[in-house]
C-alpha cells in the first residue's frame, strides 16, 4: 500500500484523507484521485510523480498533442509509457480535453473521489499559435472550460491548479525603463519591480500574440469559476518553467533546447534584443511543490505570478555561457535581429506574495543546478541520437 505522503516528503495528506481518517475510514477506502491533464509533459509528468507518492491515485489525462505540435521529438509518448511502468497507482486517457464529453464522462465515473485536478495541457508557443490558432484557441481556451465545467458538475470541492503564463500580461514588460548592460538588460534598482513583477501589471492595450490570448481567456475562466462557484482555483503565471524532463523542442522549451543544441552541435538562433532578454527559470520540482502548499490551504480565484525570482534569472548570453561551460563545448548560434510577436525582452516574477501565503515552501534549484540536472539526465541520450542522425 502506498503511504499517504513520502517518508523523505512533506507530511500533508490530502484533505479528504484526513478528513475521513478522523471518523475511522480504512485505507483501502481512503485513496483520493488527482487527475493530471497533460500528464506527458513537463510539469505534468512532475506531478504525477509528486501526488502519486503523496498516496493518490493519478489519472493522467494525456494524448501526445505536442508531437503535432513539434514534432517527433517533442512526442510525450515515451514519458507516458515510463509513467506506467515506474509509477504505482497511475494510469493515462488518451482523451483530447477539447472533447467535451469525453473529459466530463471521465470526471463523473471518479466524482467525489477527486480531489486535486492539475491542469497543464496546453498548446504552449506564440510561433505554433500563430500558425493554427483555431487549434491553440480551442486547446487552451476551450478546453479549460471543459475541465472547469466538468470539475463543477462532478467535484466542485477539489482543488483546480491552473498552470498559467506570463504572457497573459502581453508585451507591457517591453515598456519597462530597461537599461543596456554588458550580457543583460535589467531595470534600475530602484525600480518599483526591480525584485520582480507583481500581479498588479495590467493586462490591457497590449500585443499578447495569439498564444497569450488563449491564455488569458483560460486564466480568467479559472478566476470565475473561483469566484461565481466558490471553487478553489488557482492561476500560476508561470515564468519559463524547465527541468530534464522538457522535450527541448525549437519552439518550446528554450534552456533545455539551448542545452541540446551546446550538446549536440546543432545550430541555435536567439530572436531579438541582442541575446541580452532576461527569464527567470524555475525547475519543475519547485513548481509541483507550490501546487502541493496551495492544494493543502486552498482558496478560491488564486492568481500568482509563479518562476524563479531574480536569483534563477538569465540573459540568453548568460545562458549560452552557463551552457558552455557545463556541456564543454562552444554554441553555434546566431542572433536574429527579428524578436517573436509579443515577446518579452526582460521578465522576472516576484514571488513574495506567494511566499507569504506559503511561508513553507521556497525555491531548491538555482540556476547553475536547473543547468546542470538538465545536462546530466540528457547528455548522453542526446549525444547518442545526433551520432544515430
Amino acid at each position: 500500500m502506498v503511504p499517504w505522503w513520502p517518508h523523505d516528503g512533506p507530511m500533508v495528506a490530502p484533505r479528504r484523507v484526513r478528513e475521513r481518517a478522523a471518523i475511522g475510514y480504512t485505507a483501502a477506502r481512503l485513496m483520493a484521485v488527482a487527475i493530471v491533464t497533460g500528464s506527458g509533459g513537463l510539469i505534468g509528468s512532475e506531478s504525477v510523480r509528486f501526488f502519486a507518492a503523496q498516496g493518490f491515485e493519478v489519472i493522467g489525462i494525456e494524448n501526445d498533442m505536442r508531437a503535432r505540435f513539434f514534432g517527433p521529438e517533442a512526442s510525450t509518448a515515451h514519458v507516458s509509457q515510463r509513467l506506467a511502468r515506474e509509477v504505482d497507482g497511475f494510469h493515462s486517457e488518451p482523451i483530447d480535453v477539447r472533447d467535451r464529453d469525453d473529459v466530463d464522462a471521465l470526471l463523473a465515473r471518479h466524482g467525489s473521489r477527486i480531489e486535486l485536478i492539475v491542469h497543464t495541457a496546453a498548446q504552449p508557443s506564440h510561433d505554433w499559435a500563430a500558425s493554427d490558432p483555431e487549434t491553440d484557441f480551442t486547446v487552451n481556451a476551450n478546453g479549460t472550460l471543459n475541465m472547469l465545467q466538468a470539475a463543477r458538475a462532478h467535484a466542485p470541492d477539489a482543488t483546480f491548479i491552473f498552470t498559467s503564463t506570463n504572457k497573459v500580461y502581453g508585451d507591457r514588460p517591453n515598456f519597462l525603463p530597461l537599461q543596456e548592460l554588458d550580457t543583460r538588460l535589467d531595470l534600475p534598482t530602484d525600480h518599483h519591480w526591480y525584485a520582480g513583477i507583481d500581479t498588479e501589471m495590467s493586462i490591457d492595450t497590449t500585443t499578447h500574440s495569439l498564444f497569450g490570448v488563449s491564455k488569458v481567456a483560460a486564466d480568467l475562466l479559472v478566476q470565475e469559476y473561483g469566484r461565481y462557484f466558490g471553487m478553489p482555483t488557482v492561476c500560476f503565471r508561470g515564468g519559463c518553467l524547465t527541468g530534464p524532463q522538457h522535450a527541448g523542442a525549437q519552439l518550446h522549451g528554450f534552456l533545455s533546447y539551448l542545452m541540446r543544441c551546446t550538446v549536440t552541435g546543432a545550430p541555435y538562433t536567439v530572436f531579438g534584443y541582442g541575446a541580452k532578454q532576461v527569464r527567470d527559470n524555475i525547475h519543475a520540482a519547485d513548481v509541483v511543490r507550490a501546487f502541493a502548499a496551495f492544494h493543502a490551504n486552498p482558496s478560491a480565484a488564486a492568481v500568482y505570478n509563479l518562476g524563479g525570482g531574480r536569483d534563477c534569472s538569465v540573459s540568453m548570453l548568460e545562458a549560452i555561457a552557463a551552457c558552455e561551460a557545463i556541456a564543454g563545448r562552444a554554441l553555434d548560434y546566431r542572433v536574429s535581429e527579428r524578436a517573436r510577436v509579443g515577446d518579452h525582452r526582460w521578465w522576472i516574477s516576484d514571488l513574495s506574495a506567494f511566499q507569504r501565503d506559503f511561508p513553507q515552501w521556497q525555491l531548491t534549484f538555482d540556476i547553475d543546478a536547473v543547468l546542470h540536472d538538465i545536462y546530466e539526465h540528457n547528455a548522453e541520450a542526446w549525444t547518442a541520437q545526433s551520432t544515430l542522425a
